[in-house]
């Protein structure tokens, strides 16, 4: 067997990995020992890791359907059981998973070698990861412009070839926004497509779900295939199982659709004509595909998002006030210290009227897809934003003033969290500076099978795999060492 080279590894996707290891042309050893070099260049120039790689990895299947296949984890915790988490604040010290979260016990199973822990931005309350205890992570394609957030140290990774595809979740575009500012595939399942907890308590209202980032539509159907499977006894939230393995969708026809496209934005805010010509260009090609392609919307009330929103607030503040040590206010950032004191003045009124707002835009959105089956929008509003343009340690803010600031640097994605709809970002366009613009795919509750399916038809007609960032791990810079840990 010849040896596995960095430039070979980085171009791979996890299914092309797997196809190498099952037919024993490089071990899962080999893969592992390429991985790690991979990720000791990527996460040191960019940014993206918050501990040393862990040595050894986490345990594993070692018979899973990803068996071998390299991947990170999200500083999201407690996600996985003996690991440190921080939640990207200065004011989480010696705090360690019990458990394993439902997802992480799936991943697990399904064979994936985690080799890492990803920055996320603190409470996982911005669209972009910049956190004072771990500074920026740099967007592998632009390294002054950010990775996006909240899930930014997963996608600049995955962008950069360090990992096929890596651990994320998502409250309001945390997994499709990094997707879009890096140039991946972003999937946000359906409300109860993925676990919720244990040991997680309510996430945030259905609200926040969890998932992963890939290159590839067919690695993100088959990560659906591997952890999707039918929800735990008693789980809040639950969506009904597929009729079939998603990464049968990938082949299959989608037939003619009733395709919605729109790229005004429900707030209001100016749109960049780039992004929203990359969005207009989608839908051409899908008519162009074969698909039925009108310019229209949802009717949906911001103001109701917005408050919406609040329950995810009043969860993140909850869970630090519920936490066994009380966070110090010194040690947090600005916005932080406004979530923590709106969530403990918040009364069982505030809650109920952020619930109340919630089914304001989950009605008039599920009514729109009985009349339409795809809506195609941008999924950013602007092109990935320089470091410091979401600061969220900047005074003066309330979570309701942070909400409509990251709103308007991406709304077109958190209305769908709030909804519970399944929604894709696609890097279907390049800006004229060469970054990276993401199209955003949503459908009816369930629907991943009909997103797959249309992604896999742009995927191939606007195809986005010989693209490459600046940094990318064939390429990288420098020697590969330990990135240290906050």
């Amino acid at each position: 067997m010849a040896p596995l080279e960095l430039y070979e590894y980085a171009h791979l996707d996890a299914v092309g990995l797997r196809s190498l290891i099952r037919s024993r042309e490089v071990s899962a050893a080999e893969v592992e020992s390429v991985a790690r070099r991979a990720l000791a260049l990527a996460g040191a120039e960019l940014g993206a890791l918050t501990l040393p790689l862990f040595e050894p990895a986490l345990d594993h299947a070692p018979d899973g359907p990803f068996a071998g296949v390299p991947f990170v984890v999200k500083d999201s915790g407690p996600f996985a059981r003996g690991v440190p988490f921080t939640l990207g604040s200065r004011s989480i010290r010696g705090a360690v998973a019990g458990e394993d979260h439902g997802l992480m016990a799936r991943f697990r199973a399904a064979g994936l070698v985690a080799l890492g822990q990803t920055t996320a931005p603190e409470l996982g309350l911005s669209f972009a990861t910049e956190s004072v205890r771990y500074g920026p992570t740099r967007n592998p394609w632009a390294p002054e412009r950010g990775a996006g957030g909240s899930s930014g140290g997963a996608a600049a990774l995955v962008a950069a070839g360090a990992v096929p595809f890596a651990h994320g979740n998502d409250g309001a575009g945390s997994l499709r926004v990094p997707a879009s500012c890096c140039g991946l595939v972003g999937l946000k399942p359906s409300r109860g497509r993925t676990p919720s907890g244990p040991p997680a308590g309510e996430a945030a209202f259905g609200q926040t779900v969890e998932f992963g980032l890939t290159r590839t539509v067919r690695d993100a159907a088959h990560l659906l295939d591997a952890v999707a499977a039918t929800p735990p006894v008693g789980e809040k939230y639950a969506a009904a199982p597929p009729s079939r393995p998603y990464a049968e969708e990938l082949r299959a026809a989608p037939g003619r659709l009733r395709v919605a496209v729109t790229t005004a934005a429900w707030s209001g805010v100016p749109v960049d004509p780039q992004v929203a010509a990359a969005a207009e260009t989608a839908g051409q090609v899908l008519e162009w595909i074969g698909h039925a392609v009108s310019a229209t919307g949802p009717a949906v009330d911001a103001d109701a998002v917005v408050e919406a929103l609040m329950l995810s607030v009043y969860a993140a503040g909850a869970a630090m006030l519920r936490a066994p040590r009380r966070p110090d206010p010194a040690l947090l950032e600005s916005v932080s210290r406004a979530v923590l004191g709106e969530t403990e003045a918040a009364t069982a009124l505030d809650v109920m009227a952020a619930v109340d707002a919630q089914h304001r835009v989950t009605r008039p959105v599920g009514e729109f897809f009985t009349r339409h089956d795809v809506l195609v929008t941008p999924t950013l509003g602007q092109l990935p934003a320089p470091h410091g343009t979401l600061d969220y340690d900047a005074p003066g803010e309330s979570a309701r003033s942070w909400l409509r600031r990251i709103l308007a640097y991406g709304p077109f994605t958190a209305v769908f969290n709030v909804s519970g709809n399944p929604a894709i970002s696609l890097p279907l366009g390049q800006s004229r500076e060469g970054l990276p613009i993401g199209v955003q795919l949503v459908a009816a509750h369930g629907r991943e099978d009909l997103l797959l399916r249309v992604a896999a038809q742009l995927e191939q007609a606007v195809p986005w795999e010989d693209r490459r960032p600046t940094f990318f791990a064939e390429t990288s810079p420098g020697k590969a060492g330990d990135v240290p840990g906050g």
